[in-house]
């Protein structure tokens, strides 16, 4: 139940100092999914559970569950109920007037996509909703462009490595409808976003966000 999908790690305190924008960013779907009083809601892919917190703080019954130790550590020091195991492998049965899931889904290769769909699929209370914000086509592509030229000199496809499915809209709710939704919005949004950091933003992105990634190189390719 704990099986990694891709090669990257994360490091919870290393997140909250250079990710927390993502959470922070997390507004309009939060909207979305519009979390009633009372209603069971399933945090696919936690993280630090700063979002399963605010959530939380609508009345609703929250549970959250990730793949990442460290990341299960910091959202129960929250006091929140976590699970810990990967989204393609949710033993959960008709438990949740609500699935959301936040920057997450593209954590997930293609191949494990239709796993991962439909245990959220079963997840759900008939009627259910999930309500979920992912990286699309074109997501940093620049930076992963960069990437692929560097590692290909090690001998590392830096794309299959770290997982990094951005799919289209169209392509995404194919494999939705194929996993039992009925899509009443799927749209995708250019969000510019200026780094935390300053100067040294990219390179703190680079070692939160494709840690599992730079992990691969022995230390003496690291600089």
């Amino acid at each position: 139940m704990h099986r990694s999908l891709s090669a990257q790690t994360w490091n919870s305190t290393q997140y909250a100092e250079n990710g927390r924008f993502v959470a922070s960013m997390a507004g309009e779907v939060v909207d979305l999914l519009d979390p009633q009083p009372g209603e069971s809601i399933l945090d696919a892919g936690c993280g630090d559970g700063v979002l399963t917190e605010e959530l939380a703080g609508s009345g609703a019954l929250l549970r959250g569950v990730d793949a990442s130790g460290s990341m299960v550590k910091a959202a129960r020091a929250r006091g929140l109920m976590i699970d810990q195991g990967s989204l393609a492998e949710l033993s959960y049965h008709a438990a949740f007037d609500a699935v959301f899931s936040n920057a997450v889904l593209h954590w997930i290769p293609l191949s494990a996509q239709p796993a991962a769909l439909a245990c959220i699929y079963r997840a759900l209370r008939p009627g259910g909703r999930f309500v979920a914000e992912m990286g699309g086509r074109g997501n940093i592509a620049a930076i992963r462009t960069a990437l692929s030229a560097t590692f290909a000199k090690h001998g590392i496809d830096s794309e299959t490595a770290a997982a990094s499915f951005y799919p289209s809209p169209a392509y995404y709710q194919k494999l939705l409808e194929a996993a039992g939704f009925t899509v009443q919005t799927i749209t995708l949004h250019q969000r510019p976003t200026t780094l935390p950091g300053g100067p040294d933003g990219m390179e703190r992105w680079l070692l939160t966000f494709r840690k599992g990634l730079f992990d691969l190189l022995p230390d003496s390719s690291k600089r």
